[in-house]
């Protein structure tokens, strides 16, 4: 979107002149004291959502009552909504009654959990339980993603309350399965609910969201291009000959293959891959072999990650592992099966969009909280499905708690991660002013 040094009226005025369309003038803006005072009137409504949805996590695919709360609660609101979207999504649809431009708009937030025992010693601590790969395992919303939703209604809520006083459209997604999906299935929950077409009828022209990381409580922090990593899984089977472990001459060491796959693996990376330029990470991070300490086994099985944020590296860093991996094998008489998967595509935010958000951010959290320059990171988030499909700028907001220094805080998957609850109600106005401000921006 290019930038005018002539007012939006003096433009539209000089279009007319010369004969040419006026573009759609942007409405009045919201006041952003406005905001934060709607956004605090109903913050106990969002920390209590907060606890409830932490109290009763559900993992991907299975966010049966999550869903369920979520749908509710946007109807309450009178808002729009379609259910099973992307299998156990929700899709909130507002619409602004004021005259003016009719843009759109969406606003993201993940609902899954993960199958890990909480720690946090909270009295709405999740003693929850779920089916993982075949069995019964606790699940615990380890991530933040209760604060996600209860974040997200909040901002529905707070809109819900203006919807005279703008126009266009809003989009809520609310997404299952960002943390993956059970062994088998094909998509994950942002490509799901984009297949069921959660970005059309309205079709969306620009999406936001975020996530709560350690930080600083009450900062913003992101980055224009390349922020949060391409996911891959990589699968290694090794397949040699059984053998007496007194003699392993007799047979084909893959237990000794394995060693060699993975030295091969970091040494690959470490030594063929600038990391001030790229950052590349690849893990081999589980290694499945043998019953018996006495037997060499026939097959050992490696699993890892490989965490990009250039495309044609990738591929060649791809490439060339499989190919150094067969090497390994075929220099003991050993064979190696090689696959890959993405699990999501690179965090990706639009520039112009990304310098644009950066004063609508400080509007919700102050001046001097907000980087917009912030180093990538190396874990990663679906979200980029959506920027695959429209111009989208993804954000992390600091919720360690007060006092505690966020380098040695429990991170995000911990058993010990919680959520500093006094931003909860910056993710609200963050969502709502994002909102808010692209609806009034002139096209």
């Amino acid at each position: 979107m290019r930038r005018f040094l002539l007012s939006a009226t003096a433009l539209a005025a000089a279009l007319t002149l010369s004969g040419a369309p006026a573009p759609a003038l942007a409405q009045t803006p919201v006041p952003a004291d406005a905001v934060a005072a709607a956004a605090a009137a109903i913050e106990p409504e969002v920390i209590a959502w907060r606890r409830d949805l932490h109290q009763h996590p559900e993992l991907g695919l299975a966010e049966h009552r999550t869903a369920a709360f979520v749908a509710e609660r946007l109807r309450a609101m009178g808002i729009e909504v379609r259910e099973g979207v992307g299998r156990t999504g929700v899709v909130g649809i507002l619409r602004g009654t004021a005259a003016g431009p009719d843009r759109v708009v969406a606003l993201r937030a993940d609902m899954d959990a993960l199958p890990v025992l909480e720690a946090t010693g909270l009295p709405f601590a999740s003693t929850a339980t779920g089916t993982y790969q075949g069995a019964t395992v606790p699940v615990a919303h380890a991530c933040g993603h209760d604060a996600h939703v209860a974040m997200l209604l909040g901002a529905a809520e707070v809109l819900s309350g203006m919807k005279d006083r703008f126009s266009g459209t809003i989009v809520f997604l609310f997404q299952p399965a960002e943390e993956g999906v059970p062994p088998g299935e094909p998509l994950g929950g942002a490509r799901l609910m984009i297949a069921d077409g959660a970005l059309e009828n309205p079709k969306v022209e620009a999406i936001f969201g975020l996530h709560v990381v350690p930080g600083r409580p009450g900062t913003i922090f992101y980055r224009p291009q390349g922020f949060m990593a391409a996911s891959d899984r990589v699968d290694i089977v090794l397949k040699g000959r059984q053998t007496h472990g007194a003699w392993p001459w007799r047979g084909v060491d893959v237990i000794a293959v394995a060693g060699q796959v993975i030295s091969t693996v970091n040494t690959l990376t470490a030594r063929t891959i600038d990391p001030t330029t790229t950052p590349t990470v690849f893990t081999i991070a589980t290694l499945q072999a043998g019953v018996r300490y006495n037997i060499i086994p026939d097959q050992a099985v490696l699993s890892g990650t490989l965490r990009t944020f250039d495309i044609a590296q990738r591929d060649d860093l791809v490439k060339r592992a499989e190919a150094a991996i067969d090497h390994v094998a075929e220099a003991y008489g050993a064979t190696a099966e090689f696959s890959i998967q993405q699990n999501a595509a690179l965090v990706f935010n639009n520039e112009e969009l990304s310098a644009w958000l950066a004063p609508v951010l400080t509007e919700a959290a102050g001046e001097g909280n907000v980087n917009a320059a912030t180093p990538p990171t190396t874990v990663a988030e679906d979200f980029s499905y959506f920027q695959n499909e429209v111009p989208g700028v993804f954000y992390h907001l600091g919720g360690t708690a007060d006092g505690v220094d966020p380098a040695t805080a429990a991170p995000n998957h911990s058993p010990q991660f919680d959520v500093n609850e006094d931003v909860l109600v910056l993710g609200v106005r963050a969502h709502t002013l994002s909102a808010l401000r692209f609806l009034e921006r002139a096209r």
